[in-house]
């Protein structure tokens, strides 16, 4: 691996899209949180906005008076390349990423400048994996995707839960996601657009499939899993059909600790049975809606990005995941939790996965790589300072 020009890059990370409504948050925990010795910049395509930003942020600290203000647009090549030239991580919140995302991304894996976004768009994560894994493994960057509450606390939350079981046996681990949060105008327009996307998104996983490379002697997978009720969590469960098991197969595929067989399942936990099949039927006609751009861009229009739930809102979300885990004879009962998951708590997955790539001691990956993969104990630790709980609730 090559970390080309490392020790004379001007910055340790930089936040680009910092003015969005998660970029902000995120620029602001920054702001509050990261250490003294640390050379941050944010960056965007609006200058006056990072300037009004600046300000924010200098009211939290005085010191970030003279913060650097850095020109980038998510589709100008030329500056997204002295962008990821200039520092050794880029962190980014600009969204929807099948959109506006692979620039930054190539950039960044020629650069061999480590990158870290939210993205919870499986089409992207695999479409970045086919055309940019491959350099970002010559040059020694580190491609993370998926860095917020898309996909840490699973992720995270399954490597913690099979620390705790025997090593060298078949291991399974289900997953149960409850939360009382909101979403925002982008968050809603990701997820409509790879509603959307649905034929592309296959056709891309599909080519995936032929370029990773087999594992030999190891099993990993990520079925969907059935509804059913769940007695471990007395809930009714759903499967889910997000990027986090993916996440977590991958995981499971990079590190030999998950053992010789693996499985994991994921799920929305609900407790009342009408609840679970409203909310069933609310996301078949969403889908459907999104299959017609008609409906797709009227229904994009209702909830612009850029807003998202007020300050006391977020005040008042939490999430839960709690995790069954089973090999070797054993039973473990985890749990990952904390406050806002979309945006407070992201935007400190974020900052800190960023972080954790610019200034802690990691095990030496590259290419498209998962937060357990590149960060594993590292982040694990820095989360649990922050104020995510990530706790044995029983074994047996």
């Amino acid at each position: 691996m090559n970390r080309q020009n490392g020790t004379q890059r001007p910055y340790d990370v930089v936040l680009f899209g910092a003015t969005g409504f998660v970029g902000a948050l995120t620029a602001e925990y920054l702001a509050a949180h990261a250490p003294s010795g640390c050379r941050w910049a944010v960056a965007g395509r609006d200058r006056a906005k990072l300037e009004r930003l600046r300000e924010r942020l200098t009211a939290i600290d005085p010191h970030h008076t003279d913060l650097p203000l850095l020109h980038a647009d998510a589709d100008d090549a030329h500056a997204l390349r002295e962008l990821a030239e200039s520092t050794h991580v880029v962190a980014t919140t600009v969204g929807p990423y099948v959109w506006y995302g692979e620039k930054l991304v190539a950039a960044c894996a020629e650069a061999g400048t480590d990158y870290a976004d939210l993205t919870g768009e499986a089409e992207f994560v695999d479409r970045m994996y086919l055309e940019h894994d491959a350099r970002a493994r010559e040059t020694g960057a580190r491609i993370v995707h998926a860095c917020g509450f898309d996909s840490v606390p699973h992720d995270l939350g399954v490597y913690f839960t099979v620390q705790q079981l025997p090593q060298d046996v078949p291991l399974t681990v289900d997953g149960f996601v409850r939360s009382n949060a909101l979403f925002s105008g982008g968050t809603f327009a990701s997820a409509l657009t790879a509603m959307g996307r649905g034929p592309r998104m296959l056709r891309a996983a599909r080519e995936r499939r032929l370029h990773e490379p087999r594992l030999v002697a190891r099993r990993a997978r990520a079925p969907l899993g059935a509804p059913r009720f769940s007695a471990e969590t007395g809930t009714w469960a759903l499967p889910l059909p997000t990027l986090d098991p993916r996440v977590v197969e991958r995981s499971a595929r990079a590190l030999a600790r998950y053992g010789p067989d693996f499985r994991y399942r994921h799920f929305a936990s609900v407790r009342h049975l009408p609840v679970a099949l409203g909310g069933t039927a609310a996301i078949g006609a969403l889908l459907g809606a999104a299959q017609v751009p008609a409906a797709r861009s009227w229904l994009m229009g209702r909830y612009e990005p850029g807003r998202g739930p007020d300050a006391e809102r977020r005040g008042r979300s939490w999430f839960t995941v709690r995790f069954v885990g089973a090999g070797g004879g054993r039973r473990v009962f985890t749990e990952v939790s904390g406050g806002d998951p979309g945006y407070g708590e992201t935007a400190k997955m974020l900052a800190h996965s960023a972080l954790c790539l610019a200034l802690d001691e990691l095990p030496p990956t590259s290419g498209q790589v998962t937060t357990a993969a590149a960060m594993g104990d590292a982040l694990l630790e820095r989360l649990r300072s922050a104020g995510l709980r990530f706790r044995v609730a029983a074994a047996r």
